[in-house]
C-alpha cells in the first residue's frame, strides 16, 4: 500500500506530533539523555510557540502515560475547573442561554502549566531551565508562520484591531497579518517564560523545588495576578455580541491543581483500550468497541459499506450516552461501569440495524436510570444577536469565520519503555484577548458546559467541563504497545477509533492507517459554541470506493464527501514486545506540518 511517508522503526526513540518542530525538540531531548517525560514537556511548550492558533499557554492539556518502573498506565489530568464565580444564574442573568466561544466568561483555570509540571516532577529528569530553553528561543526569535496561522489571523483580523487591540498588537506584526513562511516571534510570552526560570531558580537549589517554585508562581505569584486583573478590570466584546469582562479570580489559580488518576480501560480482541475518565468524551472510544465487540469488523472488510455503516452507527450510540451521562465525576454520578458493561451493550447494539439512523439521540437507560438530554432542539444556531463565530470553536478558523475541529498532539516512547500521549489545546490565539503583561490569551473550555441545571454537563463552579481532548494508549497482550491520537474536536475518538481498527482488523502499518482514508459522523451537537448538530450525517474523504459511498446513501446516510487527505490528524507511536522490541512512528501528512522523528 502507498504511504505519504515510511513508518520509522528504530531502538533509540520516537516522537510524534502535529509539528515537525515539536518532534524535532522532542527528540533533541532524548538524544541529550532525557526521557520520554523530558521529551514531551519541552515539546508540549513548542507546540504552544508553533502552533498558536491550536494551543496556548493558557489552555489545558489531558494526558496519559505508561512509567516502565511503575509498570502502568496514568492519566494526568490537566483540564482546569470553572471559577467559583461561574454559575448558571449568573450567565442566565446576562441574557445568555449559551456560555460564548470566545472572549473571557469562558475561561477555565487554565490547566496545561500545572500537568506539564506535575509530569515532569514526578516523572522527569530534566529542570525547569532545561526544558522551557526551546521555547524561550523559539518565542523570542520566532518560528515560520504557517499557511494555516497566517490564514486564521487573517480570518479575525478585523476582530482584533476593532474590538481586541491587546491581540492585535502581539498577532498582527506592523499592523499586518503576517505571510506564509515568514518569521513570527512572541518576545513577551518569551519574557513571562524566563520570569518563571528565574523566580524558580532564586527559590530553590533543586530540581523539584524549582519545578514546585514555577507551578507556585504561575498559581499564586505574577501570572495568577496579572489573569486576575486582566479578567477584573477589562471587558470585551465575544461571540454572544456583547461586552464581558471575566470571572477568574487569584483565588481561583491558587485552589487548582493537576491531578493524577487511573484511566478507564477496555478489552477488545487482544487490546486494552485506555482513556480518560467521563470528564472527557474518552469513554465514548470505549464505548464504541464495546458495541462493536458484537460484530465481525474483520469479516466485513476494512472500508467497506458494512464495515462503515456499522462503525457509524455505534458511534452514534455512544455519543448519545456521551451527550446524557458524561461529566465531572467529582459533580455528576457518571455510570461508566455499566456504560462498558456486556449487558448494556448487547441491549444497545441490538439498535444497529440495516439503516442508518437519522432520528433523534438514542441515549441509553444504564441501571435504569433515565437519560436527560437538553432542551435545546437539534440544530439549533447562535441565540439572537451573535454576529461572529470567528475564533469560537476547536480550530482552524475557515476564511469564512467558520471554525473546524482541531487541536494538537504529540505522542513519545523511549529506550526504557517509558510512552506519553498528549492532546494541548485551548488558550489559541482567536479564543480571547491576549493578556499584554504575559503574550498569550486564555482558553474557552467552558463554552462545552450547558447552562441548564440537572445535566451531567451543567455549568457549576469548581468543576471540569467534558472536555473533547482525547489522547490515548493501548497495551497488547498485557504489554503497553501504543500511544496515539488526534486533534479534530468532537472527532477525535471517532477518528481515532478509525485509525485503531485500521491496525487491529485492517493488518495496516501505523503510517497505512495514518494515511487511510477517514470518515466520522456528525449526527450528536457539537461541544462548541453555537453547540449545532447534524442529525444523520457522516464525512468521508473522497478516496473512498464511490460505490460504497452510494452504498451508504442508500441505507440512508446523508453522505457528505470531502476532499482527499482532509479528515483526521492522527499521529502514533509503539513499542513491539521482545524479542525484537523496536519502536516504531508515524504522523499526519494533512495539512503538511505533522512529522515523526526517531531512531
Amino acid at each position: 500500500m502507498f504511504t505519504t511517508r515510511p513508518e520509522l522503526t528504530g531502538d533509540f526513540g520516537m516522537v510524534a506530533s502535529t509539528h515537525w518542530l515539536a518532534s524535532a525538540t522532542g527528540m533533541s531531548v532524548l538524544e541529550r539523555g532525557g526521557n520520554a517525560f523530558d521529551a514531551a514537556v519541552a515539546a508540549g511548550f513548542v507546540l504552544q510557540v508553533a502552533e498558536p492558533h491550536l494551543n496556548g499557554p493558557g489552555g489545558e492539556v489531558p494526558i496519559l502515560l505508561w512509567n516502565e518502573a511503575e509498570q502502568k498506565v496514568s492519566v494526568v489530568s490537566g483540564q482546569g475547573v470553572a471559577p467559583a464565580a461561574a454559575t448558571v444564574d449568573r450567565f442566565t442573568g446576562l441574557g445568555l442561554d449559551l456560555v460564548p466561544g470566545t472572549g473571557l466568561l469562558a475561561a477555565t483555570v487554565p490547566g496545561a502549566f500545572g500537568a506539564w509540571m506535575l509530569m515532569l516532577e514526578r516523572w522527569g529528569t530534566w529542570t525547569l531551565a532545561d526544558v522551557l530553553e526551546p521555547v524561550i528561543s523559539y518565542a523570542e526569535n520566532g518560528v515560520p508562520v504557517l499557511d494555516r496561522v497566517a490564514g486564521t489571523i487573517e480570518a479575525v483580523e478585523q476582530m482584533f484591531t476593532e474590538d481586541w487591540p491587546t491581540s492585535a498588537a502581539t498577532w498582527l506584526p506592523d499592523g499586518r497579518v503576517p505571510e506564509a513562511g515568514s518569521r513570527l516571534a512572541n518576545p513577551v510570552l518569551a519574557a513571562t517564560y524566563r520570569r518563571l526560570v528565574a523566580e524558580a531558580e532564586a527559590a530553590s537549589p533543586t530540581r523539584e523545588g524549582q519545578i514546585a517554585a514555577a507551578r507556585d508562581s504561575w498559581y499564586r505569584g505574577f501570572v495568577a495576578e496579572a489573569i486576575a486583573k486582566f479578567c477584573a478590570e477589562t471587558a470585551w466584546k465575544d461571540t454572544s455580541g456583547k461586552v464581558h469582562g471575566g470571572l477568574l479570580t487569584a483565588e481561583d489559580l491558587a485552589g487548582w491543581e493537576a491531578t493524577v488518576e487511573d484511566p478507564l480501560t477496555f478489552d477488545y480482541h487482544g487490546h486494552t483500550v485506555c482513556k480518560t475518565g467521563p470528564w472527557g468524551q474518552g469513554p465514548a472510544f470505549l464505548q464504541q468497541l464495546a458495541l462493536l465487540s458484537g460484530f465481525d469488523l474483520s469479516g466485513m472488510g476494512h472500508l467497506s459499506a458494512d464495515y462503515i455503516h456499522t462503525i457509524i452507527e455505534c458511534s452514534k450510540l455512544a455519543f448519545a450516552d456521551r451527550e446524557a451521562w458524561y461529566g465531572d465525576p467529582d459533580h455528576a454520578d457518571v455510570p461508566v461501569e455499566t456504560l462498558l458493561g456486556e449487558a448494556y451493550n448487547a441491549e444497545r447494539r441490538a439498535l444497529v440495524g440495516p439503516l442508518a439512523d437519522a432520528g433523534a439521540l438514542r441515549p441509553g437507560s444504564p441501571d435504569g436510570r433515565a437519560p436527560r438530554l437538553t432542551t435545546r432542539a437539534p440544530g439549533d444556531t447562535a441565540p439572537a444577536g451573535t454576529t461572529s463565530f470567528a475564533g469560537a470553536g476547536e480550530p482552524t478558523v475557515r476564511s469564512d469565520g467558520r471554525v473546524r475541529g482541531d487541536t494538537c498532539h504529540l505522542d513519545v516512547v523511549d529506550r526504557h519503555g517509558n510512552m506519553v500521549s498528549a492532546t494541548p489545546s485551548g488558550g489559541w490565539l482567536q479564543s480571547s484577548p491576549t493578556i499584554p503583561d504575559l503574550g498569550f490569551c486564555l482558553g474557552t473550555r467552558a463554552q462545552m458546559f450547558w447552562l441548564e441545571e440537572g445535566l451531567p454537563n451543567s455549568l457549576r463552579p469548581g468543576a471540569r467541563p467534558r472536555t473533547t481532548l482525547s489522547p490515548s494508549f493501548a497495551l497488547r497482550d498485557g504489554k503497553p504497545w501504543m500511544a496515539f491520537g488526534t486533534p479534530g474536536g468532537d472527532q477525535q475518538d471517532q477518528w481515532s477509533l478509525n485509525f485503531f481498527l485500521s491496525v487491529v482488523h485492517g493488518g495496516l502499518n501505523l503510517q497505512e492507517a495514518v494515511d487511510a482514508p477517514m470518515f466520522h459522523s456528525e449526527h450528536f451537537p457539537s461541544s462548541f459554541f453555537p453547540r449545532e448538530s447534524r442529525p444523520g450525517v457522516m464525512m468521508i474523504e473522497d478516496r473512498v470506493d464511490p460505490a460504497v459511498v452510494e452504498e451508504l446513501r442508500r441505507r440512508g446516510h446523508q453522505v457528505e464527501v470531502q476532499e482527499s487527505w482532509s479528515l483526521g490528524r492522527l499521529s502514533a507511536v509503539t513499542r513491539d514486545a521482545e524479542p525484537s522490541g523496536f519502536l516504531r512512528a508515524a504522523a499526519n501528512p494533512r495539512g503538511a506540518q505533522g512529522y515523526a522523528a526517531g531512531r
